[in-house]
């Protein structure tokens, strides 16, 4: 796979989203909060993300040194993307993606106090 444009939303489809990624890069931690979510990310540029619909039915949760917003709905709280110096998406919210397809590399979250991005 090389990059190409995906679109995705949260499980009850309130966001939505249109992202461009390559998901030859992807990742999984065992972070507090990625284990719990079980999200494969996929790593882009903030200008290769656009919210289609849903605007409004985002809210943000920060933890560790509060510099990525994970946005999630507020409706079915799916988590399909995050931001920081660079966006993040969960590969599970791309529609025609099967994650499990993927390789993703696996991060030591837990042990690291900050998790460095590709």
């Amino acid at each position: 796979m090389a990059e190409r444009i995906y679109t995705g939303s949260c499980q009850c489809g309130a966001v939505a989203i249109e992202v461009c990624v390559d998901l030859d890069k992807t990742r999984t931690c065992n972070c507090s909060r990625c284990q719990r979510l079980g999200a494969v990310w996929g790593y882009t540029s903030l200008d290769k993300l656009k919210v289609l619909k849903g605007e409004d039915q985002l809210t943000t949760f920060t933890f560790n040194r509060h510099r990525a917003q994970h946005k999630f709905c507020k409706v079915c709280g799916i988590q399909p993307f995050g931001v920081g110096t660079i966006a993040v998406v969960n590969a599970n919210c791309l529609d025609g993606v099967d994650p499990r397809t993927l390789q993703p590399e696996h991060a030591d979250g837990r042990s690291t106090p900050t998790v460095q991005q590709p």
